[in-house]
């Protein structure tokens, strides 16, 4: 049964997907139909395109390093927008993630009984990200404070880039395949 299930063995980083138990509802309202859906206007469409913006920003962050440790960008603009692209990423996770934990997961909870332990995992997944972005910011400010001629604080900083885009990804993806057809089966109700 799903509500014994150990939650460590689907932590974030080892797993390639929910279980399946946590998936009934794709299983009802897979990808293809979620755009056709009545119900993805609104919430849905937004939520999703918070998490659009994520990958994107994170794929800019990727960019930028990659452009500086190829020498194809100027050391202060790399500064300037790993400092702007960067403070909105951490920013805007700590806010989205901050909303699913206190309103959003509990309410999508109570809407469908059988996929709960989906949002305890995805509630974990929230505290390792919040440790992986700690030493993101690490990162980030060792790149922006190295000395202009050094790769060495650059390259760690693509590292983490990628490090954290991969774990985000994995989340994202577990997030939208639990949450999507939860709201899509039951609606928005409760979660403006």
């Amino acid at each position: 049964m799903m509500d014994q299930i150990d939650l460590g063995a689907f932590e974030l980083g080892k797993r390639d997907g929910l279980p399946d138990a946590l998936l009934v509802l794709l299983e009802e309202y897979p990808h293809e139909i979620w755009a056709e859906h009545p119900g993805f206007d609104g919430l849905v469409r937004f939520w999703l395109d918070r998490h659009l913006m994520f990958r994107q920003l994170l794929g800019l962050l990727t960019s930028e390093a990659e452009k500086r440790l190829d020498k194809k960008t100027d050391p202060m603009l790399f500064k300037a927008h790993v400092a702007r692209l960067g403070s909105t990423l951490v920013g805007e996770l700590h806010g989205h993630h901050g909303i699913e934990d206190a309103h959003y997961f509990p309410v999508l909870a109570r809407k469908d009984p059988r996929i709960t332990r989906g949002f305890d995992i995805l509630d974990r997944d929230h505290h390792t990200l919040d440790d992986l972005l700690s030493r993101y910011v690490e990162a980030a400010n060792r790149a922006i404070q190295a000395d202009p001629g050094s790769t060495r604080e650059i390259g760690r900083f693509l590292e983490e880039t990628r490090g954290l885009e991969a774990m985000l990804s994995r989340h994202l993806i577990d997030e939208e395949e639990l949450v999507v057809p939860i709201i899509l089966k039951h609606g928005a109700g409760g979660l403006s």
